[in-house]
């Protein structure tokens, strides 16, 4: 029993021992594991990066990053944008904004903004440093950040102005035509209106009529802006001529022929901007909704609903109310014993009652189909001494006349771009475009360097 007892407690003692040594063993282990990497990188680390650098190359090193703090950002501003929204969405300061807006001369200038205006600002930490915008076509506002504070500086930067002469032949239409030239709808649609009077560029216009239109570019530091006038042009509609120049004396522009007779007549030829003639003057006309022989006493121009009617010429409103089969018509009475009658509208102009005097081009209603219209248009009439005229073919009056005492000045001023419509050897099919002969522009443009 004896021998058992002490059996026993010879093997708890070596269990016991085993154990001590696996602890130790595990324990010694993980601390090799965990002093290794240490040791095994602590040669690996040179002694030199402890060194300072000198204070030089402290201040060199920090430099960028100073700098970098600067932040430029152009601004495109948006609908109903202002300076104060601006500066709120962008977190800058407000203070710096009432400084700049106290500058003298320039709040005008700055506060005006338009959506798609640029302004260019450079802030730093939310401090704006500089701030420019263009103010016009020909001014730059710039505003700089000083030991002092703010300083602002209007420059300038002029636009150049040259003049090209471009010429087509029409094979479908006026837009085409100008297009193929490598003109612009802009200069297109001015040369219409000037010949407006004359030519009816709907229903006159036929294949192989051609034009010359001699026109400002605008130009700013060697890019190209827009077109600017119209200066001279001519049109050959149906083998016929037209020429027109451009002339101005005083605050009066306008254009002329060459024997300085105005272009602009007393009337319009069409009072509304139409898609076609649905029924031309017809005094024996079979009327389409009486189905009589009733005569059509004007001419019908189809157009939409809402499209604006306008005064074929100055005069006094005699009649505006509702006038039987016309359903909604005014009626203008006008010098030389001349009236128009508008019928058919929709509504009137909201400035427009009876007695009230327009001006030639002047919206005074809106295309409609009241009374007896099968369709949208609108009934246009053109009366002398009360007997109704075909307002297609009546000969209508002109504008006044240059008077003699301006004739030497017109003739001195036009002679030079009524010489650009003459025919000359071309650089391309369809254009013109030489590069450096020196031309004298109308009065009113002869402060600007043209090249032609």
């Amino acid at each position: 029993m004896q021998r058992n007892k002490t059996a026993s407690r010879i093997k708890l003692l070596s269990l016991a021992f085993a154990a001590t040594l696996l602890v130790s063993f595990v324990v010694r282990s993980r601390q090799h594991q965990s002093i290794a990497p240490q040791a095994l990188a602590a040669p690996v680390v040179p002694t030199a990066v402890t060194t300072v650098p000198p204070p030089q190359i402290l201040a060199a090193a920090a430099a960028p990053t100073e700098a970098s703090l600067a932040s430029s950002v152009e601004i495109i501003v948006r609908r109903n944008d202002t300076l104060d929204a601006i500066f709120r969405r962008m977190s800058l300061d407000l203070s710096d904004l009432s400084a700049i807006r106290n500058l003298p001369g320039i709040r005008q200038s700055l506060d005006y903004l338009k959506p798609g205006d640029s302004i260019k600002l450079t802030h730093m930490d939310g401090e704006v440093q500089q701030l420019s915008r263009r103010v016009s076509e020909t001014q730059i506002l710039s505003v700089v950040r000083g030991e002092a504070g703010f300083s602002a500086q209007l420059s300038a930067n002029p636009v150049q102005t040259r003049v090209r002469t471009a010429s087509a032949t029409i094979d479908s239409s006026l837009f085409q035509a100008a297009e193929s030239a490598e003109m612009s709808d802009a200069i297109a649609l001015k040369l219409a209106n000037v010949f407006a009077w004359d030519i009816d560029f709907v229903l006159d216009i036929r294949e192989g009529d051609r034009f010359t239109a001699v026109y400002e570019q605008i130009y700013q530091d060697g890019k190209y802006l827009h077109d600017g006038e119209l200066l001279a042009a001519e049109f050959v509609n149906d083998g016929k001529a037209y020429r027109a120049v451009r002339f101005q004396q005083g605050n009066s522009v306008g254009y002329y022929t060459p024997q300085g007779q105005p272009m602009r007549k007393a009337f319009l030829r069409a009072p509304v901007d139409f898609t076609r003639v649905s029924s031309e003057f017809n005094p024996h006309r079979l009327h389409p909704i009486l189905n009589t022989i009733r005569g059509h006493m004007g001419t019908d121009y189809a157009a939409p609903s809402g499209t604006p009617v306008h005064a074929a010429g100055d005069g006094r409103v005699s009649f505006e109310g509702v006038r039987g089969g016309y359903g909604n018509a005014i009626m203008l009475a006008h010098s030389s014993n001349v009236s128009t009658l508008y019928g058919h509208m929709s509504r009137f102009a909201k400035n427009v009652h009876l007695g009230s005097h327009v001006q030639q081009g002047e919206t005074i209603g809106y295309v409609g189909m009241t009374g007896l219209a099968t369709g949208p248009h609108l009934h246009y009439e053109y009366l002398i001494d009360g007997v109704h005229k075909n307002p297609q073919t009546v000969r209508l009056p002109g504008a006044e006349p240059l008077r003699a005492d301006v004739m030497q000045q017109f003739k001195l001023a036009t002679a030079p771009l009524l010489s650009s419509l003459d025919p000359a050897p071309r650089t391309a099919p369809g254009t013109s475009l030489t590069g450096s002969t020196t031309v004298a522009a109308a009065p009113g443009a002869n402060d600007k360097r043209s090249v032609r």
